[in-house]
């Protein structure tokens, strides 16, 4: 899939566990886990604008497109 979802390293910088983060956003660990490997298939805005402001970043420093 042409887009990385860099959750990961958003929040190593942050120095933030996922049930940190988790419990900052309000979603379940194993749907912030699907997010984060990269299986998820959809975002919502209201998600990506949650986890935007627990982790203070811009949403492109969390999803990116590579071309195949």
């Amino acid at each position: 899939m042409p887009i990385v979802v860099n959750l990961d390293v958003m929040m190593a910088r942050r120095k933030m566990s996922l049930n940190e983060l988790s419990d900052k956003v309000g979603l379940t660990l194993s749907n912030l886990s699907i997010l984060k490997t990269g299986k998820a298939k959809a975002i919502r805005f209201s998600t990506l604008e949650a986890i935007c402001k627990a982790l203070e970043c811009q949403p492109a420093d969390i999803l990116e497109y590579k071309e195949e």
